[in-house]
């Protein structure tokens, strides 16, 4: 049995076909129907913003392109270009490399992992996952759990914003600071977040007043002010962070004092902070040039880890592989038990019936007889296992015609 995979994401097709192939929950139900219907009994959907991939288990090399035909019917692909397919080994190596961040558009991020898990969860319980696709994502969750854990990559941060609030706690510490943010956005709420985490006291203002209060209801600690107080709440803040989308500078050298100690962090582009506000004494500006140069130097550190761990995934690749590879004489084994069982509950009547026995007796025999058959069988269930992946089926029949099976 393999791994076959079939799908688009942000390498292979731009965001304007992607908008378009997307799987909804139930969309991902309807389509492992499909797939079932056609022959395959193991599927998982990873639908993301980024990607809409579907990994699957198969036998023969035919459902390769089954899968295929039937992930471009599904979404009215005509152009089959767009759609990656890999199989085998290719495939293996692709979904524990999604797992551990190395195929995501931020090198390393911790998300898709949590998605993988959903997407698992979510063909478990729909019915679609046996053993073999429940093993390989949990070995490729391992696998990406000890890439974490010993190379620390999440430990290098590249978001812009909680970089940026790094580098304010770095130069001036947010604990117990006032913390003034400009802006109500997604950008301006994520900065909320993170300073108070480090312990700052956040006052928001925006030009849109009825926005920048909706942020209460997630952040009930925060005081609200409108645009207007800006001027009069800059002089007493120690931290200033600026994440507007306005097309003009927010805030003016002109409007800030000499002398007093304050660190300003711009996350806007263009700038929201007027560059020379920097060169006011007492003032510290981090603007997103400063914030650039330490996610770039981060991303490159990133992926000098991730490129020093590709070891960990070969390994795990290589015990998946023949952990499958074995996984494909469990029904001859299992008959080979069942055999063996029958012939110990045989024999155990028997003999059960032509001697006197006691009980204790009887619970002896029966144990001596079920050792005695099972280590001779031992050796040969190993031998079965190891067997090359090209000699299986000629050992299976060998064997269930020699046993009867």
């Amino acid at each position: 049995m393999q791994l076959g995979y079939v799908g688009i994401n942000y390498k292979n097709t731009d965001l304007s076909v992607r908008d378009k192939i997307t799987f909804t929950d139930s969309g991902i139900a309807d389509f492992m129907q499909q797939a079932e219907e056609a022959g395959v009994n193991q599927c998982m959907c990873l639908s993301t913003c980024n990607r809409c991939e579907v990994f699957y288990l198969y036998e023969d090399e035919t459902f390769v392109q089954v899968m295929s035909d039937l992930f471009n019917d599904y979404f009215g692909l005509t152009d089959i270009k767009l759609t990656g397919v890999k199989c085998g080994k290719e495939a293996l190596v692709y979904l524990f490399c999604i797992a551990a961040g190395l195929e995501s558009m931020v090198l390393g991020e911790d998300q898709i992992l949590g998605q993988l898990k959903d997407a698992a969860d979510l063909s478990r319980t729909l019915g679609h996952s046996g053993k073999e696709l429940n093993y390989i994502v949990r070995e490729a969750v391992s696998c990406a759990k000890r890439i974490k854990t010993e190379y620390k990559v999440s430990e290098k941060p590249v978001s812009v914003c909680y970089v940026g609030i790094q580098e304010l706690d770095r130069v001036c510490g947010i604990s117990g600071k006032h913390a003034l943010v400009i802006g109500s956005g997604k950008t301006a709420a994520l900065a909320i977040r993170y300073l108070a985490e480090y312990g700052a006291d956040v006052t928001v203002c925006s030009r849109t007043y009825q926005h920048a209060k909706a942020l209460l209801k997630e952040f009930s600690q925060i005081e609200v002010i409108a645009y207007d107080k800006k001027t009069e709440a800059l002089k007493s803040s120690d931290i200033v962070v600026s994440a507007t989308s306005s097309p003009h500078l927010v805030i003016r050298a002109s409007e800030l004092s000499e002398g007093k100690k304050m660190t300003l962090l711009d996350l806007a582009a263009p700038r929201d902070i007027e560059k020379s506000a920097g060169d006011i004494c007492g003032v510290t500006l981090i603007d997103l040039d400063r914030i650039g140069g330490i996610v770039k130097s981060n991303q490159n550190e990133r992926a000098h880890l991730l490129k020093e761990s590709q070891c960990v995934i070969d390994e795990y690749i290589a015990e998946t592989k023949k952990w499958l590879t074995s996984s494909r004489m469990d029904t001859t084994i299992q008959s080979l038990g069942k055999k063996c069982d029958e012939i110990v509950q045989d024999s155990y009547d028997y003999l059960n019936r032509k001697i006197d026995l006691s009980d204790h007796d009887r619970v002896i025999l029966k144990k001596i007889l079920k050792s005695s058959l099972h280590r001779l069988l031992k050796e040969p269930i190993e031998e079965l296992k190891n067997v090359e992946e090209n000699e299986q089926q000629q050992y299976k029949d060998m064997v269930e015609r020699l046993f009867g099976l």
